[in-house]
């Protein structure tokens, strides 16, 4: 790093991020609330126990505990949680079917964190998904001002590490017995991305984003990774 991009003294603070809606081709995100999301969060996430795995939360027996749970997330003052609503064909948003949150919020030094990322079945492996990740970076960086955006998981779960690998943060390394979750140590894997990196991510996400990028059927064409390495 040159002497030149250490020198911060004109920076200012990033701003807390706010109960917005970010809307985009394939998915709209706005503010979870239990009452409005709880019901069809529920319906995407009963007979899935398998989804909790990795997350801090248990399988929930019954919508009430998980509507519990999400009350308590939508009045959580360290994190700003989001409803993830995919979008049907008419480009209206649909019924809830996941979430994601900023959290770890660093605003005088501008890093952030997204986390307590719960993709329903109906989420996984879509162009919806792919796009929350999408709009979270373009709200931190382009809205709030962060120079610094973290992704951390269970450094077993490599689900989650070939995800943040493909939506392109950078592996910085094991920070080893990290967390105590559910009754077990965790290694976590640590990523990042900068604000000096996003222009180049946004690109590529966008290029994979256009629906120019799928055929009739819905499959891509190239992948995240080939459009952010055309010579591999």
């Amino acid at each position: 790093m040159s002497e030149l991009n250490l020198n911060l003294e004109n920076w200012k603070p990033a701003r807390l991020p706010e109960p917005v809606v970010l809307d985009g081709q394939w998915v709209r995100l706005e503010p979870l609330t239990a009452s409005q999301h709880g019901h069809s969060i529920w319906l995407a996430v009963d007979g899935h126990d398998s989804i909790w795995a990795w997350l801090g939360d248990c399988p929930y027996a019954r919508e009430e505990d998980l509507l519990r749970a999400l009350r308590a997330k939508e009045m959580d003052i360290a994190a700003r949680f989001f409803a993830i609503l995919p979008k049907q064909p008419s480009g209206a948003a649909g019924s809830a079917a996941g979430y994601a949150s900023l959290m770890r919020i660093d605003a005088p030094n501008g890093v952030i964190e997204v986390g307590n990322i719960m993709f329903s079945p109906q989420l996984q492996r879509t162009r919806a998904a792919t796009e929350v990740i999408y709009l979270m970076a373009r709200y931190i960086f382009e809205e709030l001002g962060y120079r610094r955006y973290e992704w951390k998981c269970n450094a077993l779960n490599l689900p989650s590490r070939r995800a943040a690998e493909r939506f392109g943060f950078t592996f910085e390394g094991i920070f080893r017995q990290h967390m105590v979750i559910k009754g077990r140590s965790r290694d976590s894997a640590w990523y990042s991305m900068l604000d000096s990196e996003w222009p180049d991510r946004k690109r590529t996400f966008e290029r994979w984003l256009d629906p120019a990028n799928f055929d009739t059927e819905g499959h891509q064409i190239r992948s995240l990774t080939s459009l952010a390495n055309p010579s591999k």
